[in-house]
């Protein structure tokens, strides 16, 4: 019987100033020094959507509602032998700081500058579609 796919969400986080959030994934994890955007994995049972305000609570300490995330765009892979499905949601609104609570190091870049980042190969696509859009 085949896996079900892997789906996975991640905000792209714009600031006032349009710049956007990004993280470096943490030593001992997979994919270790590349650059992401915020997100996780989906639950059993759970909306991608609830999914993503649990993630950036538990990952950068900010609240935010599923009516300020606005779907984006998504991308395709493989991770081991399991189909991925990642869901990009833009999100300008939010409460709190953000306070990254497992990257090794994080930045607010202009849309142009990601282009420029080490990211796993699902996310590279996504930069430039939300260069795109935004």
């Amino acid at each position: 019987m085949a896996k079900q796919p892997l789906v996975v969400v991640a905000a792209a986080l714009v600031d006032s100033n349009t710049r956007i959030f990004v993280q470096q994934r943490p030593p001992g994890k997979a994919m270790a020094g590349l650059w992401e955007f915020p997100g996780g994995k989906v639950e059993p049972g759970e909306q991608p959507e609830a999914a993503l305000v649990r993630e950036l609570r538990e990952e950068l300490a900010i609240e935010t509602e599923t009516a300020c995330l606005a779907p984006a765009t998504f991308a395709t892979g493989m991770i081991e032998d399991r189909q991925l499905l990642l869901l990009l949601y833009v999100c300008r609104k939010w409460k709190g700081q953000v306070v990254p609570t497992e990257a090794s190091d994080s930045r607010w870049l202009h849309k142009q500058q990601l282009f420029a980042l080490d990211m796993p190969p699902a996310d590279q696509p996504l930069v430039a579609m939300l260069d795109a859009l935004l």
